[in-house]
């Protein structure tokens, strides 16, 4: 083979190997935070110990793909009667199912730098459909800020007499701030 049919093969192999999205894991500064009502009275939470990966690129959605780690016996809403209350048997249960965790593999662009990562929540060992909206700021630690929305009886959080939505409202507010480094 002569050198311009290497160079030329080279040239046309570089065109084929398809692009993929950069590889970040979760970085100091991150936070995830929850926020519902009862009886009226706005209360919110915080899950510390949380862990993410991401792979993506905004000129690659395809390619992209979420995965987050989401222990719940951390789960803090400064209030240690409703602490116990959440990690108790009626709503997160812990003894059972100590951890939540979302995945998502298909991202939409909203436009400018606004994204949408149609994923799965499995919490309570029940897997839903819960789309993450976000804004990705790139850089050296890009950050992802997202917000969705939880149904919590989809999933048997806040079951018995706690189902009652004039008690607490099945809509549960979920925000995030996720600062990352490039994966090693």
């Amino acid at each position: 083979m002569s050198i311009k049919h290497a160079l030329l093969a080279t040239a046309l192999a570089a065109f084929a190997v398809p692009a993929f999205a950069a590889d970040y894991v979760q970085a100091a500064g991150s936070s995830l935070v929850f926020a519902s009502k009862y009886e009226g009275e706005t209360f919110t939470g915080k899950i510390p110990g949380f862990a993410t990966k991401l792979s993506f690129d905004p000129a690659q959605l395809a390619t992209s793909k979420l995965d987050v780690a989401i222990p719940l016996a951390g789960a803090s809403t400064a209030n240690s009667d409703r602490d116990d209350t959440l990690r108790g048997a009626e709503f997160f249960s812990i003894a059972k199912f100590p951890q939540a965790r979302y995945t998502a593999t298909k991202f939409r662009s909203l436009g400018g730098n606004q994204y949408a990562a149609d994923g799965t929540l499995t919490l309570r060992g029940v897997a839903k459909p819960v789309t993450l909206t976000f804004t990705w700021t790139p850089g050296a630690q890009p950050v992802l800020n997202g917000k969705a929305t939880v149904k919590r009886l989809d999933f048997g959080v806040g079951g018995g007499d706690w189902a009652d939505t004039a008690l607490i409202p099945n809509e549960v507010a979920v925000s995030t701030k996720v600062v990352f480094a490039p994966a090693k």
